[in-house]
């Protein structure tokens, strides 16, 4: 662990990923809310950060195993994949959290006004979620499921490539810091992803080379 922390690939990605949606994050100006809503917020801008990268930390991009063995890639993709879904899975309790401390709506009633608000934003986050848990049970019941290995990988990572092209509409059109720096990073992270997995894998499926 202490050898991937480390590289350079590491540090490159810790900024992107984590620096630049904090740094926009701390930059908004918006007004401002407790302690707790602010950590929830945190939170989730991390885990959603680090779903965008999961394109970038795996053997799909060259320079994530330039400067470690394939293992230990695969290793830090299950850390932050696992730890990532797990956030994203309770993002909707976390909406409704901060109502148990604050008089008005009951956190019941928040809930259900939420996912059956039934508008485009809400539409794709239940969709999203959706596909988050889809995600995470097939990560965990991979060695069970009747499939090969590589056929598992590549459904895998459409869910992923699926899930990156709707949550940001979801994210930008409900999130309350949906800013333009922050709409350009998530567009252009789900983006490079996007591309980054079509080259591995829709190239490799057209031509029949081997990579």
């Amino acid at each position: 662990m202490n050898a991937y922390i480390k590289t350079k690939f590491f540090r490159q990605s810790l900024v992107i990923f984590a620096g630049i949606p904090l740094l926009i994050w701390a930059q908004d100006d918006l007004p401002v809310r407790s302690l707790f809503k602010e950590s929830l917020t945190v939170l989730t801008i991390l885990a959603f950060s680090q779903m965008l990268g999961m394109f970038f930390w795996s053997g799909i991009n060259p320079n994530a195993v330039k400067e470690m063995k394939m293992n230990q890639v695969v290793k830090f993709h299950k850390i932050i994949g696992y730890t990532a879904v797990a956030t994203l899975l309770v993002h909707p309790v976390f909406l409704v959290l901060p109502r148990f401390f604050e008089s008005g709506v009951s956190p019941v009633d928040a809930f259900v006004t939420i996912i059956t608000t039934f508008n485009q934003g809400i539409i794709l986050g239940i969709v999203s979620w959706c596909l988050i848990l889809i995600i995470g049970i097939t990560c965990l019941t991979r060695k069970r499921l009747p499939v090969r290995y590589t056929t598992w990988r590549n459904l895998h990572g459409m869910l992923a490539v699926v899930f990156v092209s709707i949550v940001p509409w979801h994210v930008l059109g409900l999130g309350r810091h949906s800013s333009l720096a922050m709409s350009i990073f998530i567009i252009l992270s789900a983006a490079g992803g996007i591309l980054l997995f079509g080259k591995r894998y829709i190239v490799k499926t057209i031509t029949g080379k081997k990579r």
